[in-house]
C-alpha cells in the first residue's frame, strides 16, 4: 500500500481537514490547524506531502521522525500542527486497514467511557448562571469557563471581585458533586495569578488553566507553591520536551492538543511523561470531529487521563458545527456527560466527504479578536 493523494480542506467555522488516500482505496482523515493561522498550516502540509506521497502509510513512527526532524529548522506551532493532522490520518488508515479502532493498536482500552466537560463562556460574567444550569441539565458533570475578560497587569479590586464572582456563581449552581475548570487564558499576569489563586480556593475549581502565558514558565514553581488549586496548561506547547519544565514545577494537569502537539504519536508520549510525574492528561480540543475522535482514541488507552475538552455548541462555532461534518453522530452522543467507547475502525468517525468538500468552497479566514486596554495598549485575548 502506498500514499497516492493528500488533500486539505478549509472548513468553517475555523477548522481544516486533511484527507490521505492510498492506492488501495483506504482513506484516512486528520485535522491539522492552528486556529487563526490555517493558511500557513495548509502550506506546511503541502510541503510535507512531497515526502509522504509514494510512501507506505504503515510506517507511522518513521514518518513522524522524518516530518519533525528532517528539516534543519524544526518545531513551532505551524509545523507541529501539520505533522499532527497527517499523523492522525496515518493512524486512521492503519486502523481501517486492520479493521480495528486505533485504541486497540495502542495497547487496548483502560476505560469504557470518557468524561467530558462543556464550555460555558465567561468573557462576560452575567450569563454564567444560565449557561452552567443549561449544561448540568444536559447531563454534564463538569464545565469550563474563562476566569476573566481583559485584565490589567496589576488588577483592581473590582477586577479581582469579578473573577471571584464567576467562580462563586458556578459553584452555587454545580453544588459539591460537579466540577468546573477556570481558564485564565493567558490573560492574567504572574503577579495577578499569585493574588487570585489563593482567593479562588474556597470555590474548589477542578483546575485553573493557563495561570500564566507559556512565556512565563519560569514563574510556575512559585505559582504551584502559592496555589491550593491544581494548575493546568499545555495548549500552547508542542513537544514532550516543552512539557518537562511544567511537570518539574509541579503542574498537575497537562492539556496538549492532538492537532497541535504532533498528533496521536506525540500525545501518547506526553501522557506517559505526565504519568511519570503523577500528573493527569486533559486534552485541549476546541476543534472539529476528527480532532475529537483522535483525542478519544488516546484517552481510551491512557491510565492517567482525567477529562476531555470538546467543542459541540462552543461559542466559536459560528456558521457550522462539529456534527455537520460527520455521516453518523453516534460516536459523539453523550451519556451522562461522557462519550462511550466504540469498536468502529480507525479514528471511529466517518467524515462526510461531500460536506467537507462543499465547506472548502466557502472556506474561512477566522482570526482571533485583538483586545486593547482602556488606554489603547494591547491586551491578551
Amino acid at each position: 500500500m502506498k500514499i497516492s493523494r493528500i488533500e486539505t480542506f478549509l472548513a468553517p467555522p475555523r477548522w481544516m481537514f486533511v484527507r490521505v488516500e492510498t492506492d488501495e482505496g483506504v482513506v484516512g482523515w486528520g485535522e491539522p490547524v492552528v486556529e487563526g493561522r490555517a493558511e500557513p498550516v495548509r502550506a506546511a502540509v503541502e510541503v510535507l506531502s512531497e515526502y509522504l506521497l509514494g510512501q507506505d502509510p504503515a510506517r507511522i513512527e518513521d514518518h513522524w521522525q522524518v516530518m519533525t526532524k528532517g528539516g534543519f529548522y524544526r518545531g513551532g506551532p505551524v509545523l507541529s500542527s501539520a505533522v499532527a493532522g497527517l499523523d492522525q490520518a496515518l493512524w486512521d488508515i492503519k486502523g481501517k486497514r486492520h479493521g480495528v479502532p486505533v485504541h486497540q493498536l495502542l495497547g487496548g482500552p483502560v476505560r469504557e467511557k470518557i468524561r467530558a466537560y462543556a464550555w460555558v463562556g465567561g468573557d462576560e460574567p452575567h450569563a454564567i448562571r444560565d449557561a452552567v444550569t443549561a449544561q448540568t441539565e444536559a447531563g454534564f458533570t463538569a464545565v469550563k469557563m474563562n476566569g476573566c475578560g481583559r485584565m490589567t497587569p496589576v488588577a483592581t479590586r473590582a477586577e479581582v471581585r469579578e473573577c471571584l464572582l464567576r467562580a462563586e456563581t458556578a459553584r452555587e449552581v454545580l453544588g459539591d458533586e460537579r466540577d468546573f475548570g477556570l481558564d485564565f487564558h493567558g490573560r492574567v499576569s504572574p503577579a495577578n495569578a499569585r493574588r487570585l489563586l489563593p482567593l479562588l480556593a474556597d470555590y474548589a475549581p477542578m483546575f485553573v488553566e493557563e495561570p500564566v502565558l507559556c512565556e512565563f514558565l519560569h514563574a510556575l514553581p512559585d505559582l504551584v507553591n502559592a496555589s491550593p488549586i491544581p494548575l493546568a496548561l499545555g495548549e500552547r506547547l508542542f513537544t514532550r520536551r516543552e512539557f518537562l519544565a511544567p511537570l518539574q514545577a509541579g503542574v498537575a494537569i497537562l492539556q496538549p492538543d492532538i492537532s497541535h502537539a504532533g498528533g496521536i504519536s506525540e500525545l501518547r508520549r506526553i501522557a506517559a511523561l505526565a504519568e511519570a510525574y503523577g500528573a493527569q492528561l486533559a486534552p485541549h480540543c476546541p476543534l472539529g470531529p476528527v480532532a475529537l475522535a483522535a483525542s478519544l482514541q488516546v484517552a481510551f488507552t491512557t491510565p492517567n487521563f482525567l477529562i476531555q475538552e470538546q467543542s459541540i455548541g462552543i461559542h466559536y462555532n459560528q456558521g457550522a458545527e462539529l456534527l455537520d461534518y460527520v455521516v453518523d453522530p453516534e460516536p459523539f452522543r453523550f451519556d451522562g456527560g461522557s462519550l462511550l467507547r466504540t469498536e468502529r475502525p480507525g479514528l471511529g468517525v466517518e467524515v462526510d466527504e461531500a460536506a467537507v468538500r462543499a465547506a472548502d468552497q466557502r472556506g474561512h479566514a477566522w482570526r482571533n479578536p485583538v483586545w486593547r486596554h482602556e488606554d489603547g495598549a494591547f491586551a491578551e485575548w
